[in-house]
C-alpha cells in the first residue's frame, strides 16, 4: 500500500471531534475551523450521487427503477395492491425452494420481491410531505390550545382579584361614619388618659399611637 494513500471514512466523524474544535478558547483565538460552504452541485452520501437540483424525493425513473404503477394513480389502493403481490411472491418463492431449489426462477423470484419493497416505500416516502404538515398543524393546534388555557386562567384570575377588590370597596365606612368614629376613639383616648394622668405620670404611648391603632382596629 501506497504511504501516500488517505483513508476515507463513508460516515461522519463523531461529534466530540468537532466539538473540541469549538471550545471558547478556539474561538477567542480565532483559531475555530469555518463552516464549509453550501453544496452547489453535486454531492456523495452514503456511496449515491445525489443533485442538489433534484427534488427531496426522486422519481423512480431517475434512480434506474422499473415503475410497476401508472403516474397517475391512487397510493391507497396501489399500497394494497403492492402488498398483496409482495405475498403473493413470496409465497412462490416458498414453492420453488420447497420443490425445485436449484431453478433459476428463485432470483427472479427474490428480484421481484426486491423491487416491490422499493415501490412500497417510495410510495411511502412520498406520503412524507404529507406527514409533516399534518405534524405541523398538529402542533400549532396543541400550542393554540394551551394558549387559551392558559389565556382563560388569567381571566379567571383577574376576575377574581377584581371581585375581592370590589368587596374591600363596599366594605369601606362611609367617610362621615369613619369621622366620628375617629372623634369618639379622639374623645376615649383623652378621656382614658386624663384618668391615667391621676394614677400615673410617665405614659411610653403616644396619642397619635393609640388613634391610629384604634383606627386600624375599627376597619
Amino acid at each position: 500500500m501506497s504511504s501516500d494513500a488517505v483513508q476515507v471514512s463513508s460516515l461522519p466523524l463523531p461529534p466530540m471531534q468537532y466539538v473540541s474544535q469549538y471550545t471558547d478558547e478556539m474561538i477567542r483565538r480565532g483559531r475555530a475551523p469555518k463552516p464549509p460552504p453550501p453544496i452547489q452541485d453535486t454531492y456523495h452520501m452514503f456511496g449515491n450521487t445525489f443533485n442538489t437540483e433534484e427534488s427531496i424525493i426522486r422519481p423512480l425513473e431517475s434512480q434506474g427503477i422499473k415503475r410497476l404503477y401508472p403516474q397517475h394513480f391512487d397510493r391507497r389502493r396501489e399500497l394494497k395492491k403492492l402488498n398483496l403481490s409482495l405475498l403473493a411472491n413470496f409465497l412462490d418463492l416458498l414453492d420453488l425452494l420447497v420443490n425445485c431449489p436449484d431453478s433459476p426462477k428463485r432470483t427472479e423470484k427474490v428480484d421481484d420481491l426486491s423491487l416491490l419493497f422499493i415501490h412500497i416505500h417510495h410510495l411511502l416516502n412520498e406520503f412524507r410531505p404529507h406527514q409533516a404538515r399534518e405534524t405541523l398543524r398538529v402542533m400549532m393546534e396543541l400550542q393554540k390550545r394551551q394558549r387559551i388555557e392558559t389565556t382563560n386562567r388569567f381571566q379567571k384570575h383577574l376576575d377574581k382579584v377584581k371581585e375581592i377588590l370590589q368587596q374591600a370597596v363596599r366594605d369601606l365606612p362611609e367617610p362621615m361614619d369613619l369621622d366620628s368614629k375617629i372623634m369618639a376613639d379622639v374623645d376615649l383616648i383623652t378621656k382614658h388618659d386624663k384618668m391615667d394622668d391621676s394614677n400615673s405620670n410617665c405614659d411610653p404611648c403616644d396619642i397619635r399611637d393609640r388613634i391610629m391603632c384604634s383606627i386600624v382596629d375599627n376597619m
